[in-house]
């Protein structure tokens, strides 16, 4: 037999006098083993996904900060190209600017009528709210906005333990915080 076969081979049993040929052959997993390794499995799963999900969130959570801070940066800079107003503003239409709603509808990056950014609405279940209750910031031709804004960036359904702050100052200049107090403010 070559080697390769050998490798290969299965366990075989013996007759009853342990002589002779093989009575079987029993080649795989026997039922006990099989459930003993979905029983791992199971193990190594309910441990991961709690893991998997605080990334999950951390990642969208990021991703709606650096949305919201490159928005106000091409704000800034097309007003000084354009020399006129661009305001960051709410939106849930994608092409106007609403003045009473919350920035997990959406929002765009609006020179006169045109839209030069749109980002649709957040998720299911994330916040993203002004501390002042801002929906709009309007940069003018010189760079620097009409007032500061401070916007919230968290889980709320099912709530998570992290949360970000985009700061936009009244000069454009923008940061994010990274918060881990686990509440999500209405």
């Amino acid at each position: 037999m070559s080697p390769l076969h050998q490798r290969h081979k299965c366990r075989e049993g013996r007759d009853r006098t342990g002589r002779g040929r093989p009575a079987t052959s029993t080649c795989g997993f026997t039922l006990v083993e099989l459930m003993v390794a979905l029983a791992v499995l199971v193990v190594l799963i309910a441990v991961a996904v709690p893991s998997f999900d605080g990334v999950r969130v951390s990642t969208q959570m990021n991703a709606y900060a650096t949305s919201l801070v490159a928005g106000g940066q091409l704000a800034k800079s097309e007003a000084i190209k354009r020399n006129a107003p661009v305001s960051l503003c709410v939106s849930a239409d994608g092409a106007n600017c609403d003045t009473s709603g919350q920035w997990e509808a959406g929002w765009i990056v609006l020179s006169g009528t045109k839209v030069l950014l749109q980002q649709p609405a957040a998720a299911s279940g994330y916040r993203l709210r002004d501390a002042g209750g801002a929906s709009a910031l309007t940069f003018q031709a010189t760079g620097v906005g009409a007032s500061p804004a401070s916007i919230t960036i968290c889980r709320a359904s099912p709530s998570a333990s992290q949360a970000r702050v985009v700061n936009i100052s009244a000069t454009g200049r923008t940061s994010v915080k990274r918060l881990s107090d686990g509440t999500c403010a209405s």
